[in-house]
């Protein structure tokens, strides 16, 4: 006979029984048991089989909740990439390019967290105890409460863990840590995802506050399986040219804030130097008014930030003229030339073009897209935009130009430096720009006629 993966439960008292019966064994009741459908079929051994687990408390959507409170490190940049401070019981998965300053960053703001009263470790596994301390003097914060570990061993990390009972840990890195477990090496996507795991749901269960730090590949993504990313709470990433003092720490994931926000820090000798006004940092370089270069107004999570746009158009030599973009997508650049040539008429065969966004930022949104047709041109051309002016639209390939959100913001920002002159699309809402004189233009061939006399 087929067995069957049914049960029949007691309406009366829910004892369990093989089969049915007329009468409850366990509480007497006659005619009280039901058979009840099991939770999937097949066998117990690859299914969940017929055992039942323990019912979900459900609430409303309108049901409101008392918002988690927020511990501040004190470091204005820091706390603002996490969406206004750190969350009890979060997971922060921290990565970026090799010497970048990540460690450097994580035991600034570990020190700060300690100061302010919580129960912080910083557990290295790459590094030496005494080498984090060193780093530590040399930034000046030997004093902080921090408890500091030198291991890799996941189980005596979280036996660590458990008997301290602290607020915050920070694991440098994940990729070294290891689990007894686990048969393969340190590093691998097995370990790396069961580590991770491991981390988190600690984090979770006991109101741990783990914050991860993981490698980068040779494309700059965070090394190791993508579920970790899905695993925790958010995800930062720390950027910046090794050529530049500047150094960006990026948010793009973040249960509790708003993703895409930056905070904008300097390394210097003592470690790394909070920047109140990037815009102002960014902009510091820019001397008089050279063909070339045009200022954009952008927006980076909620702030607004302001960027030089430069640009380099030279005759080329090469039977493919080159075309090397930094800090902006190199697709819409090519999409903007063949826009430029096709619908502006002005051509850009047989020369080189060069496209930079200067110190060392990367700029993302379409809204740059305008500011980077206007540094085009104007090297192509060898005119010079007005020094005081701000550009800022995206442009679609009809050559038409779209409206960007947040332009009052991004006005307010250019007034506060200075500028006096701003170029927007058409239909840019602006109920107040600072006083700056805004002209709206509709489409790429009035702006090309109006600042450089063609069209």
């Amino acid at each position: 006979m087929a067995k069957t993966s049914a049960q029949f439960i007691c309406s009366a008292c829910g004892a369990v029984h093989r089969k049915w019966s007329g009468r409850c064994d366990a509480c007497g009741a006659w005619n009280t048991i039901i058979e009840e459908a099991p939770l999937s079929a097949g066998p117990a051994s690859r299914t969940l089989g017929a055992a039942k687990g323990k019912v979900i408390t459900l609430t409303t959507l309108a049901t409101q909740e008392t918002p988690p409170p927020r511990a501040l490190s004190g470091m204005a940049e820091f706390d603002r990439v996490l969406g206004g401070g750190l969350v009890p019981a979060s997971a922060i998965l921290v990565g970026g390019d090799p010497g970048i300053g990540k460690s450097t960053l994580l035991l600034q703001a570990v020190a700060a967290f300690a100061r302010k009263g919580l129960k912080c470790l910083y557990i290295s596994g790459e590094e030496a105890a005494e080498q984090v301390r060193m780093r530590a003097r040399r930034l000046g914060l030997a004093d902080a409460p921090v408890g500091l570990g030198a291991e890799t061993n996941l189980r005596d990390i979280l036996t660590t863990m458990d008997s301290e009972r602290p607020d915050l840990v920070v694991i440098d890195s994940i990729q070294t840590v290891w689990a007894d477990m686990v048969e393969a090496a340190p590093g691998s996507v097995s370990q790396v995802r069961a580590a991770a795991h491991e981390l988190v749901t600690f984090a979770k269960t006991r109101g741990v506050s783990v914050v991860l730090v993981g490698h980068v590949t040779k494309e700059g993504q965070l090394a190791g399986p993508r579920v970790v990313e899905h695993m925790v709470d958010t995800v930062l990433y720390f950027e910046g040219e090794r050529g530049h003092q500047f150094r960006i720490l990026r948010a793009v994931k973040n249960r509790f804030g708003p993703a895409s926000e930056i905070g904008v820090f300097e390394m210097t000798g003592a470690g790394l130097a909070e920047v109140a006004n990037p815009s102002a940092l960014f902009l510091s370089e820019r001397g008089e008014a050279a063909p070339g270069s045009a200022v954009f107004a952008g927006i980076e999570g909620t702030r607004p930030v302001l960027t030089e746009i430069q640009a380099l158009v030279a005759p080329s030599t090469l039977a493919s003229p080159r075309r090397t973009v930094v800090g902006l997508d190199s697709g819409r650049i090519s999409t903007i030339l063949a826009v430029l040539e096709s619908r502006c008429g002005i051509p850009f065969t047989g020369l080189d073009v060069f496209l930079n966004v200067a110190g060392g930022m990367k700029v993302s949104e379409p809204a740059a897209d305008l500011a980077a047709a206007a540094a085009l041109l104007s090297a192509r051309e060898d005119v010079a935009l007005p020094a005081d002016m701000v550009i800022f639209g995206e442009i679609s390939l009809s050559a038409a130009l779209r409206p960007v959100g947040q332009a009052e913001n991004r006005l307010k920002e250019a007034a506060k430096l200075g500028f006096t002159q701003a170029i927007a699309p058409r239909g840019t809402k602006v109920e107040g720009g600072g006083g700056m004189r805004l002209r709206k233009l509709p489409d790429l061939v009035t702006f090309v006629g109006d600042m450089f006399g063609a069209g």
